[in-house]
């Protein structure tokens, strides 16, 4: 079953359908664990920085909405993507006050300014993924259902959990298969291994087949991803986490469910060190360079 709900009162395991800024605000009534927040639970972050991000938003950066508006222009929802050329001698610039105060509207009614090469560039990226037939069809407006919400109980702790699908596929043959999309900076399955873990990917994976299994939606899903160059020729790669990699992800993410409920329990949320001293070294290249820098060659008495 999907429900669809506009407001903070989620009680019960479900997939819903809510916009995305109600899925953020954490509509589940008691408070919920997403697997953003969860890597935020952990290092290199800390609770502390989870609590407050989540009562004060994140800080906003330039560098995400690139990402959101090719992931609007692939999935089909989202936010307003407004083209708006810069006044001045070049377009591609918002130095004029006029132009900071437009764009600055633009992003209050929540929509997305793209500069006439970003316009340009994030169709570009949503054409070609298009002909890529597998990528294509893992997230066809004909085959599903866009930003969907999970939400479910964790078994082990009791808290609930909840995760935004990028695409829920209709059932085909005996397999439930969650296609999630990616832009960055490369293709390259061998640079994508070190995003898995920096990014919290290997993380995502685990927890969204979580999510699809507790509800009873299919009991052997799959996960790949589908990650694209934001620069030309936006080329498509299509990766899934082996098993090493799922075994990691699915351990942090126990990891950060244990430190959700705890802190929620006591209503202590530590920081880096809580009440300790935190006793540190130099990093090691530190004291490689400083010993060659004043190393003696030893003398004869």
């Amino acid at each position: 079953m999907t429900a669809t709900l506009a407001g903070p009162h989620i009680t019960e395991a479900d997939v819903y359908d809510l916009p995305e800024q109600v899925y953020h605000s954490d509509p589940v009534v008691g408070g919920s664990l997403s697997c953003s927040g969860a890597k935020k639970l952990l290092p290199p972050s800390c609770p502390a920085l989870f609590d407050f991000e989540r009562k004060h938003g994140q800080p906003f950066k330039k560098a995400f909405e690139i990402g959101t508006a090719a992931h609007q222009l692939v999935l089909g929802v989202g936010p307003e993507l407004v083209e708006f050329a810069g006044t001045g001698k070049n377009p591609e610039a918002w130095q004029r006050e006029d132009d900071k105060a437009e764009v600055a509207a633009i992003r209050q009614r929540g929509a997305i300014p793209l500069k006439p090469s970003e316009y340009t560039q994030v169709h570009a990226m949503a054409a070609k993924l298009r002909e890529h037939p597998i990528a294509s069809a893992l997230l066809t407006p004909e085959g599903g259902k866009p930003e969907q919400t999970l939400v479910w109980q964790d078994p082990e702790t009791g808290i609930m959990l909840r995760a935004l699908v990028d695409w829920m596929p209709n059932r085909v043959g005996n397999r439930l298969v969650l296609g999630d999309y990616k832009s960055a900076v490369t293709a390259n399955p061998d640079d994508f291994r070190q995003a898995a873990y920096k990014y919290g990917y290997c993380m995502q994976n685990p927890w969204y087949l979580d999510g699809i299994q507790a509800l009873g939606l299919d009991d052997d899903p799959d996960f790949v991803f589908v990650v694209q160059m934001k620069t030309p020729p936006y080329l498509v790669s299509l990766i899934r986490l082996d098993e090493e990699a799922l075994r990691v992800g699915a351990e942090r993410n126990r990891q950060a469910r244990r430190i959700f409920a705890r802190c929620q329990e006591s209503g202590y949320w530590p920081d880096y060190t809580g009440l300790d001293i935190a006793e540190i070294s130099l990093p090691r290249y530190a004291v490689t360079q400083h010993d060659n820098d004043f190393y003696e060659e030893p003398t004869d008495d």
